[in-house]
């Protein structure tokens, strides 16, 4: 077994090229069931998905585990995006959320 080296919150398009350089044949149980998911529900580029975490961590002050989030799910309305950001039990302001929302549409 190989030990952690690094641990980084990732995005599906992200998970989804690590595991498409794995060879199905050799993939464990859960690698197979995730990369099922993954190219299921995945549907943004890894590199575009990339770019929009690193602009909302950097542009919006977001953790990387709630930029995450936020690239998985790509809410299209200020309504969705407060339902995801309530929950993260800090202010956003709306002047942020709209930039939020702008990175989302610029990488759509």
């Amino acid at each position: 077994m190989e030990e952690i080296k690094k641990k980084q919150s990732i995005s599906l398009s992200e998970v989804k090229e690590i595991l498409g350089k794995v060879d199905v044949e050799e993939m464990d149980q859960i690698q197979r069931w995730t990369y099922d998911y993954v190219s299921k529900f995945e549907v943004i580029d890894s590199k575009d998905a990339k770019d929009m975490k690193k602009q909302l961590v950097k542009e919006c002050e977001l953790t990387e585990d709630e930029a995450v989030e936020i690239v998985n799910i790509r809410p299209t309305s200020l309504p969705e995006l407060r339902s995801f950001t309530f929950g993260w039990k800090k202010l956003i302001l709306a002047e942020t959320l709209a930039k939020i929302l702008k990175i989302i549409k610029d990488h759509s």
